[in-house]
């Protein structure tokens, strides 16, 4: 029998529900498989079978990047009665459904196990009142369910990342940079409102990733009584140091030390009377949860709906159901009610006041980027120990501008001042390194470089060679520098490691050194996520959204043209976001075959109705089919059927402020390296390395094995872990089936 798979979203929308039900309807069609969208959520499932419709190829057309949920959300309060759920098992028996694919919160997922454990009680009562006969009865012994977590809280533990969470770090960023702008023309303060009842991942990251200067959550309340005062005196001496706005956020359910909820108006009260200044606030609310998904929860969407589906059609009877998660950069099958019950744990916690153990049970990388704020909004550094040996480390950006660099450097000058070291910032690269352009930062030298793209110590792509590392030497002995932080892409890799080599013809090079990857083409080894790629992406995503809604008025195809040098990533994330149709990449290499196969589909399908072809390609895909032969190629076979066009992108891939995500990854990656700079010196030794997270856990790999790890002709890794997800990008952005 052919399976027959549900999908209903429900309680609370969140930005990339459409794209995971996109997902979820093409994988299980594929795969063999009916499926049927359960509109408004549990309260369809509960009136009638009028909600259930059957779903084909086409009807998830066009709404990857829609927000909300196109089949419609609903809080039922019918659903928790078993009344409520007799007649969701009668309407699913009557459409056939024996599996449900559920994206919701924490309360629809267990709803959802309440159900599959009362399926066989249910059935059986349908069958007593004569619903069912007792042969269709015998066709539905069982039910599975697989869950999805659509919350933009990012409250669900055991997975690193939920549906909807970075877009609304996205809106919560845009808001808050956008107010530091105007708070700072009239030295004023903000009381900025996000939202997390019980969760305070939105208020600390966007806090982190927007260069906030106090933050309150619910699982780290003030810890003394007399927070008010130390909040306003923390913000006095801002001031005094040469801050010209202030900005704090807070949690929906932000609290004191006693339980007592913190709100909006109870900041703002404190800070006017003890700053004796107007203080503005501003309720982000539902913008949090509305507008288009971002890249990364376009992606985020696809990959646990196409999980999902293999999930359920995998199911045994005697499985427990399961959410997908993802953890450690891959997705993961996880035990539903285990995973509810320690996230009910952590709201259980904060709401008995045990905020240790909240903290507790949040992840390792929550704790940290808590610690890291609580020094990046101090005035002014710790005082300097009289006895403590303080270090000369410098921080300079190398190779191609990438967003991010900014946050980076600010995070590494504050945190390495705050530790009593002297922080040098070199301009213009290792050019600058070679020109003894250093100078000492101050803590202010890098205010308001959180939020900023490009790069403020200037960057270039010169690699040193010859005279240029006597040079690079003599300014590393003139300035007693101990340790050297680079930031920046595959010339800043290929300079450091040149310094390395050369250690034998020049002593000063024996220092500690460690690269940081920023790059958006994404193509530096032992490292997942350069800083930058995701900006670079989203910057992609908004540009091929606005290029559909110009192209399907038209009967249009346009060919894209994105960076990333030899390497795909960028045209691969990219296509797989917006659903293009095509990604041509220089890994795979393009052939005259496949573009006579792409021509006949798009006359095909422009011939049987479509208005909109997209194909995304590599900048050095091929060097012979390029854009230009491509577009003509394309033109001249479709000349009667379509238009086609290109769309080279350029330089605003590299341009505008960071992305939440590579703020708050600049500032993690950061901290680590300074960490690690100062660990080299302590001990007196000289190891160099760069760093990279890989499958969610950071590494440190030794600068020496550089020139192992990579495809030096190409300027890419010799492994690239993207790859792998070219067949899934490819299945969902098939024609529909014939």
């Amino acid at each position: 029998m052919t399976k027959r798979i549900g999908v209903l979203t429900s309680g609370g929308d969140a930005q990339g529900m459409n794209a995971a039900v996109r997902a979820i309807v093409r994988t299980a069609i594929d795969r063999g498989a009916e499926v049927f969208a359960i509109y408004e959520g549990y309260q369809g499932l509960v009136d009638d079978g009028d909600y259930i419709k059957k779903m084909d190829w086409d009807s998830v057309g066009g709404i990857l990047q829609l927000g909300g949920t196109v089949i419609g959300s609903a809080r039922c309060d019918e659903f928790r009665t078993r009344e409520g759920r007799l007649k969701s098992a009668k309407n699913l028996v009557k459409a056939g459904i024996d599996g449900l694919i559920v994206i919701g919160g924490d309360g629809s997922l267990t709803g959802a196990n309440v159900f599959r454990q009362e399926w066989p009680s249910l059935i059986a009562e349908l069958v007593g009142m004569g619903e069912v006969s007792a042969q269709g009865a015998a066709e539905y012994p069982n039910f599975s369910i697989v869950g999805l977590v659509g919350s933009i809280d990012n409250d669900f533990t055991g997975t690193d990342m939920t549906i909807g969470a970075d877009t609304a770090l996205h809106r919560i960023t845009e808001a808050v940079d956008a107010i530091t702008s105007t708070a700072a023309s009239h030295q004023r303060t903000f009381v900025v409102k996000v939202m997390g009842r019980n969760c305070g991942y939105l208020a600390l990251m966007g806090a982190l990733a927007c260069g906030a200067d106090w933050v309150l959550i619910p699982e780290a309340p003030p810890d003394v009584e007399n927070w008010g005062d130390v909040m306003t005196e923390r913000l006095r001496a801002g001031r005094k140091a040469g801050r010209r706005d202030s900005i704090v956020i807070l949690a929906e359910g932000a609290r004191d030390r006693h339980g007592n909820y913190i709100g909006s108006s109870d900041v703002q009260r404190v800070l006017e009377e003890k700053l004796n200044e107007e203080v503005r606030v501003t309720m982000l609310g539902h913008v949090q949860r509305g507008g288009k998904p971002s890249a990364f929860d376009r992606t985020l969407s696809t990959l646990m709906g196409y999980e999902a589906v293999k999930a359920i059609l995998e199911a045994k009877p005697e499985d427990e159901p399961v959410v997908i998660g993802i953890r450690n950069n891959r997705m993961t099958r996880l035990p539903l009610m285990e995973s509810v019950r320690k996230t009910q744990a952590v709201a259980e916690a904060v709401n008995a006041g045990d905020y240790e153990r909240a903290m507790s049970l949040r992840s390792s990388s929550f704790k940290d980027a808590f610690n890291t704020f609580k020094t990046m909004v101090r005035a002014l550094p710790h005082p300097v120990e009289p006895t403590k040996k303080r270090f000369r480390i410098a921080v300079l950006n190398a190779g191609a501008p990438s967003p991010g660099m900014n946050t980076a450097g600010r995070a590494a000058i504050r945190l390495g001042m705050d530790a009593g070291h002297v922080m040098l910032g070199v301009r213009n690269g290792f050019e600058g390194l070679m020109d003894d352009d250093v100078e000492e930062m101050t803590w202010m030298s890098v205010s308001g470089w959180a939020s900023r793209g490009g790069s403020a110590l200037g960057t270039t792509r010169r690699v040193p060679k010859g005279r240029d590392l006597y040079a690079i030497a003599r300014v590393i002995e003139d300035r007693h520098i101990d340790a050297l932080l680079v930031i920046g892409g595959w010339n800043a890799y290929e300079a450091a490691f040149s310094m390395l080599t050369n250690r034998p013809n020049f002593p000063s090079f024996n220092i500690p050194m460690i690269c940081l990857p920023a790059s958006i083409n994404n193509n530096l080894p032992g490292s997942e996520f350069s800083i930058g790629a995701d900006t670079a992406l989203n910057s992609i995503v908004d540009a091929v959204d606005k290029i559909k809604q110009s192209a399907v008025a038209t009967r249009r195809c346009f060919v894209v043209e994105v960076m990333g040098n030899y390497c795909g990533y960028l045209a691969l994330m990219g296509g797989m976001a917006t659903g293009a149709e095509r990604v041509y990449l220089h890994e795979e290499g393009v052939r005259l075959r496949d573009l006579q196969l792409d021509v006949e589909k798009l006359l095909d399908g422009f011939n049987s109705g479509k208005r909109l072809g997209l194909m995304i390609r590599n900048e050095r895909a091929n060097e012979v089919y390029n854009t230009e032969f491509i577009c003509s190629l394309f033109e001249e076979e479709g000349r009667d059927v379509f238009d086609v066009r290109p769309a080279i992108l350029g330089h605003l891939q590299q341009g505008g402020d960071p992305s939440p995500f590579d703020r708050i990854q600049a500032t993690r990656l950061a901290r680590m390296c300074l960490e690690y700079l100062i660990g080299q010196c302590e001990k007196q030794e000289f190891n160099s390395s760069f760093i990279g997270m890989q499958k969610g856990a950071i590494h440190f790999h030794d600068l020496r094995d550089f020139d192992r790890m990579i495809d030096g002709e190409h300027q890419r890794p010799k492994e690239q872990w993207w790859l792998e997800l070219k067949s899934i990008a490819s299945l969902l952005a098939l024609q529909a089936p014939k």
